[in-house]
């Protein structure tokens, strides 16, 4: 006889059972969206397209509802799929697994292991979407998490779930910094998207920026360029998701997603697919909306865990004041690194501009002694910087300002303390002790 418990088990489940299918068929395709009359489904719902050449559906996801017919857009290719291919819901929004084992392996925007190597155990599946946790449930940043990179940690110095932008042209120095990040912040687990990369460069980051170290402790998130739109913003919201569960198992994870400017690219092709209008650049406003919803999701929770966010934006033609990109993101981050094409051409590496980068969060986690040695640095570096064209053509004497000629002589030192190469790890401590050295010379 059945236990009472099993009972219940099973009239959960069968209570919990679709006991009709809910089926549409193609009635439309223009470009990226498939238009369907049907099924009855929800935006988010996953659907399986069926072809009438093969048995094996393509997966696709209800982006939108339009004159009472479900709009469509594929996880896949649509070979074989034509007027009149069976559509039918399948109940539920996407979800992926997670669970310890999939610390050192390379999943892509399903959470399916692409490493050759078999899945791990699944310890639970967790949404894609999830909400933001309640402001007031959050507890204060308080903790300093240390980066190893001594322009970060003593000049720019970031909390245990802070949320960064690292704004950036192409080719200064982004995917070195990158690397540095995963490697040397001090965090429980890595979590590495990497959404619209090209094929090539994937293998190589985690071969050479991260390393067999930076991967053991790493998840790492691929969706490539050439895979569809909905795959490559899905990349980032599973990335996310992996992220929020180890957070809620009090781990502190660093979340590092490379790139948002091809997140929001991605989400301008559903947007504009559907009917969207166009706004600044060409972006639809669902991207602008999809940014907050995105990155309101990290930071601290009541577990004890956090989730401190590095989102790197690529600035089109190294504007960081036009981007609408760039703007939106400064906007909702707790501060920004910028990389600067003309430290990258001196071969100054990590290219980090301390005079336009800030960390908002800096004023309540640095001692006030560390904040008047970062100060100090900044405000030599400030002078310098300002006058720098009268050096060069030789119209300033010393001598006629004090600052500015202890700067000039103090200028090779702080140049070559916020020089790192990317196998230096730096603890927070010693580049302390070493600007502290450095600004008390004469």
């Amino acid at each position: 006889m059945s236990s009472a418990p099993t009972m219940h088990r099973y009239t959960s489940a069968l209570n919990q059972a679709p006991l009709t299918r809910r089926i549409g068929h193609v009635t439309r395709s223009q470009g990226l969206v498939l238009e369907a009359n049907g099924p009855d489904a929800f935006l988010g719902e996953v659907c399986a397209i069926y072809s009438r050449s093969q048995g094996t559906p393509v997966l696709g996801e209800v982006v939108g509802i339009r004159d009472g017919r479900v709009l469509l857009m594929p996880y896949g290719e649509l070979h074989g799929i034509g007027l009149g291919s069976e559509v039918i819901a399948r109940g539920q929004a996407l979800r992926v697994a997670a669970g310890n084992g999939y610390l050192g392996r390379v999943v892509d925007a399903f959470g399916k292991p692409i490493d050759g190597i078999a899945p791990p155990p699944v310890d639970v599946m967790v949404p894609l979407r999830r909400e933001a946790i309640n402001p007031l449930s959050r507890p204060p940043i308080r903790n300093v998490l240390e980066c190893g990179i001594r322009a970060i940690d003593t000049l720019l110095t970031i909390g245990r779930g802070q949320r960064i932008g690292i704004f950036s042209g192409s080719g200064v120095g982004k995917s070195t910094l990158l690397g540095m990040l995963a490697r040397n912040v001090r965090s429980d687990v890595n979590v590495v998207a990497m959404v619209g990369e090209r094929g090539r460069e994937v293998r190589e980051f985690i071969e050479n920026a991260l390393g067999p170290a930076g991967l053991k402790r790493s998840v790492v998130v691929v969706s490539t360029a050439e895979q569809p739109a909905l795959l490559r913003c899905n990349a980032a919201y599973t990335a996310t998701a992996l992220a929020e569960y180890f957070r809620d198992q009090g781990a502190d994870v660093a979340l590092i997603m490379d790139s948002v400017s091809r997140f929001a690219m991605a989400q301008r092709e559903i947007g504009l697919a559907i009917g969207e209008p166009p706004t600044a650049r060409g972006y639809t406003p669902s991207v602008f909306a999809s940014l907050p919803r995105l990155m309101e999701r990290c930071g601290t929770a009541a577990s004890g865990g956090s989730i401190t966010a590095f989102y790197t934006v690529l600035a089109e033609g190294d504007d960081f004041y036009g981007d609408p990109v760039v703007d939106a993101t400064r906007s909702v981050l707790d501060g920004h690194l910028v990389l600067t094409r003309e430290l990258a051409d001196r071969r100054h590496f990590p290219s980090i501009d301390v005079l336009k980068s800030i960390s908002r969060l800096m004023p309540v986690l640095a001692s006030p002694a560390d904040q008047a040695l970062a100060q100090q640095a900044v405000r030599l570096l400030d002078r310098l910087h300002k006058s720098r064209d009268l050096i060069d053509i030789g119209a300033y004497k010393s001598g006629v300002n004090a600052e500015l000629d202890r700067a000039m002589r103090l200028a090779p030192w702080l140049e070559r303390f916020l020089c790192q190469s990317g196998d230096e790890v730096i603890p927070r401590a010693d580049a302390l002790a070493s600007l502290s050295g450095l600004l008390k010379e004469t």
